[in-house]
Formats: structure tokens, C-alpha cells, sequence
């Protein structure tokens, strides 16, 4: 693995920046209280009594809080210091989380009360996923901002889909769900903490200079009705920039259609396949989702040590699109570990092609629409989610299970190919390479915002000193 700065490997080297290893240390926490929650939550409504409708009456007030948050939180994430926003985040998560533990401590809980934290829950991440990647171009360069994501996608499969929820479980089966809510809330706090620890870093956009520009000054911008059309106007500004930028908007109306074909046969169907095409049971259908995560883990550590690819939007959209095709293996397979391996193979390709996109979002949108773009990319990811997992059932139980993994299989792979040549994608690559820019010669260089590459700043934003977080 390439070593750099300080002799850490390339994959590891944000770690070298004492600020990022603050919010890494709330991000890790962040993920293991995800972890423990999602297990925890779940046990908890079977203690009570709760089936299938009550799990997902808990799960649906988690999708309503994010759907509900995601545009705000990139207005917000543009217009207030972003540490606020994760601490106050964590803050609320932390209550929510210690007030369930408690009341289930008490053998007072209800799914009511279970369903009210899912949402408060849910409003976090909402604001929180802008606010975490407009920070992060704030605190490093532009050449740690892969490896930085890169580690973040190491990170959350391990954490929220295999470490905390193997925890919960060995505490609900030893304890009861309370002793799994209460390490919830324990991993919540040293979010919190790490947070605090999190020193303040500029807003890189100058809202004075903006409300100048309009004739307005900032405490008139922030007042009454006016304070709610600067907010709608910067909803407005990012759509405008998602509408005007070929290279953004192809990418989120192919991963839109995507998520429609993939996503409800990937979460609802495969225990169905793994049982009715394999006679396979709960464990391989857990073997089957390490796979995926393990292997998206492994994938992200791997992409993060490496520099960005030439072609970083061909490669990216064709790991997506032809990292779908081994979904079809679902339809015709009948042994579990031909399942195990095509899932693992998703898995590395997803979270491979994410890494990318995370990174090419911090280093080519204006700091000033960071946010805002963000929660686009957020919001499209959610909007046709629940509709592909609604549809995924009926469609399956007219036409069969192996039509529908086939389609989710092989239609991506043309959509992506589609996506690339009618965006013309590749000449777009070509003229903003991202794979030149050189670390500093003792590994900390100051961060250059937009990064190599970036698209034009809006004449709203541009050139101006950003104002502190004070």
C-alpha cells in the first residue's frame, strides 16, 4: 500500500490531520450507535409483542425524517458552520437514543415511543450526510479528500451492517433490548464528544457579500418571510446548477433509474431467492449480506489508496451499471454460494464507484452549493427507493423471481453505457482531470476549495473571503 506524508499508508493519510481524526472519531461512533440501534430497535418491537406491520411503522418513521430533511439540510449545511449541524445532530440523536433506553430500562417503552426516535433519528441523518461532506473539503486537501471517503465506505459496512448489529445481538441474547439501546447511547455520546473536540472551520460562503449584492443586509435576510424565500431561492440555485452541469445531472437520473431496478430486489427479494431457489435459511441469507458489505469494505479500502482513475466518470457510472450484473445469478442460481459470491462482487463494485462519487462531488461542485447538491444526491438516492421495495413483491409475484433479477441485473449496465455516451461524459473528464493534483511537500497542504477541476463558481459566490464559524 503507497505511503505518504508522514509515512501513512495513502488510504490512512487524513488520519494525519488532527482535525479530521476528531470528526473520524465521531463519524466511527456515529456508525457503531447506527449499528446498535437498527438491531436493537427491532428486538425491542419483538419484546413487545410488535410483528412485521410494527417494524415497519419504525422503519418508515425513519425513511419520513429523512425524506423530510434531506433539501434542508444541504440549505443549511451552505448557510450555518457545519460542525454546528453535526453536533446539534448528534445531540438530538443522543437524546432520542438515551430517552428510549431509558424508558425500556424502566419496562415502560411503547412502539409509539420507538416510532417517535426513529423519526427524530431519521431528521439527523437528513441534515446530517450535507453537512459531513461539505466539511470535509474545509478540513483537508484536496488529494486526501479519496482516501478520506474511501475510508468513511471502509468504515460504515463494517460498523453499521456487521459490528454493531453482531454487538446488539450478543447483548439482546445475553441482557435484554435495553442493554442493546443503552450501548447505543453510549456510542452516541462519544459522538458528541468527539464533536466538541471538532475545532470550528469556516462557512465558505460569504452570506454577507451575497445579501450586499441583493440590497439586503443579513438580518433583513434572516427575518420573517424573507429568511423562508432566501431559503427557498437556495433550494432554487441547486436545482438550477444540478439543471445547468451534464456531467451531475446524468449521473443522478442514471442512478435514479437505478436504484428503481436494483434496490427492491437486492433488500426484499433475495431472502426469497436464497429460500426458493437454493433451500437456503436466516444464516445464508446473513452470509450473503456479509458478503456485500465485506466486500464493499475491502473495495473502498482499495480505492482509497489509489489516486482517482483518468476516466473517473466512465469508470464510476460503469461500476455501478456492469456491478449490477452479477444480480442476475440471483435469478437462475440454485446453490447459496454462487449468491455469496455475486454479492460480494456487488458490494465492491457499489461501494467502489461511491468512494468516487463522493469525492468527485467535494472536488468539482462550488463550495458555496456543496450542501445543497449533497442533499439532491441524498433526496434522488431515497425518492425512488421505497417505490422499487413497494414494487419489488407484485411485480415478482406475477412475472417470477428470475425475470426480475434479470432485468436488475443486465438493464443497468446499458443504462450506464447510455448515460456516458449521450452525456458525453467522457470529453468532460478529459477537460477537468482530477487525478494531477500532487500533495504538499510535508503532507498538509492547506485545503484548496473546489479542488482541481472544480466547475465554475456562481457569480453569487465567487471570489469572495468565506466568513468564520465564530
Amino acid at each position: 500500500m503507497r505511503t505518504v506524508g508522514r509515512g501513512l499508508p495513502r488510504a490512512l493519510a487524513p488520519l494525519g490531520v488532527p482535525a479530521y481524526r476528531w470528526l473520524a472519531g465521531a463519524l466511527v461512533c456515529a456508525l457503531a450507535a447506527g449499528g446498535l440501534w437498527t438491531l436493537a430497535v427491532v428486538w425491542q418491537v419483538i419484546a413487545l409483542g410488535g410483528g412485521a406491520t410494527a417494524v415497519s411503522a419504525v422503519s418508515a418513521g425513519f425513511a419520513v425524517g429523512m425524506l423530510a430533511t434531506a433539501l434542508l439540510g444541504g440549505v443549511l449545511a451552505d448557510r450555518v458552520p457545519q460542525r454546528r449541524i453535526l453536533l446539534a445532530v448528534a445531540a438530538a440523536e443522543l437524546a432520542a437514543t438515551a430517552a428510549t433506553a431509558a424508558l425500556s430500562l424502566a419496562g415502560l417503552v411503547e412502539v409509539p415511543h420507538l416510532v417517535a426516535a426513529s423519526v427524530v433519528i431519521g431528521v439527523g441523518q437528513g441534515l446530517y450526510y450535507p453537512a459531513y461532506s461539505a466539511l470535509l473539503p474545509s478540513l483537508l486537501p484536496a488529494d486526501q479528500l479519496l482516501p478520506a471517503n474511501g475510508l468513511e465506505g471502509f468504515l460504515r459496512p463494517l460498523l453499521v451492517n456487521a459490528g454493531g448489529p453482531a454487538l446488539a445481538g450478543a447483548l439482546v441474547a445475553a441482557f435484554a433490548p435495553s442493554a442493546a439501546l443503552l450501548a447505543a447511547t453510549v456510542a452516541s455520546a462519544g459522538a458528541v464528544g468527539f464533536l466538541l473536540g471538532l475545532p470550528s472551520t469556516p462557512l465558505r460562503r460569504d452570506l454577507a457579500a451575497e445579501a450586499s449584492a441583493s440590497g439586503r443586509s443579513v438580518e433583513t435576510a434572516a427575518s420573517g418571510r424573507t429568511a423562508a424565500r432566501a431559503v427557498l431561492a437556495d433550494v432554487a440555485e441547486g436545482f438550477a446548477y444540478l439543471r445547468r452541469t451534464p456531467w451531475l445531472l446524468s449521473t443522478l437520473l442514471f442512478a435514479c433509474v437505478m436504484v428503481l431496478l436494483v434496490i427492491g430486489p437486492l433488500e426484499v427479494l433475495t431472502p426469497f431467492a436464497i429460500r426458493d431457489r437454493a433451500g437456503g435459511g436466516p444464516q445464508d441469507h446473513a452470509l450473503v449480506l456479509a458478503a456485500f458489505g465485506v466486500a464493499g469494505a475491502v473495495a473502498s479500502l482499495v480505492v482509497a489508496s489509489r489516486r482517482l482513475p483518468r476516466r473517473y466518470l466512465s469508470v464510476m457510472i460503469l461500476l455501478w451499471g456492469a456491478g449490477c450484473a452479477p444480480l442476475a445469478l440471483f435469478g437462475v442460481a440454485t446453490s447459496v454460494w454462487v449468491m455469496v459470491v455475486g454479492a460480494a462482487l456487488v458490494g465492491a463494485t457499489f461501494q467502489a464507484a461511491t468512494v468516487i462519487w463522493g469525492t468527485l462531488l467535494q472536488r468539482r461542485v462550488p463550495p458555496s452549493l456543496l450542501g445543497r447538491v449533497s442533499s439532491l444526491d441524498f433526496f434522488v438516492s431515497l425518492a425512488l427507493m421505497p417505490v422499487s421495495m413497494a414494487l419489488a413483491g407484485p411485480v415478482s409475484a406475477a412475472v417470477g423471481l428470475t425475470p426480475v433479477f434479470l432485468v436488475a441485473g443486465l438493464a443497468p449496465t446499458g443504462l450506464a453505457v447510455a448515460a456516458i455516451v449521450l452525456a458525453r461524459l467522457r470529453v468532460d473528464e478529459l477537460a477537468h482531470p482530477l487525478d494531477g493534483a500532487p500533495p504538499a511537500a510535508d503532507g498538509s497542504a492547506v485545503p484548496a476549495p473546489g479542488g482541481l477541476g472544480a466547475d465554475p463558481v456562481p457569480p453569487t459566490a465567487g471570489g469572495r473571503a468565506p466568513r468564520t464559524d465564530g
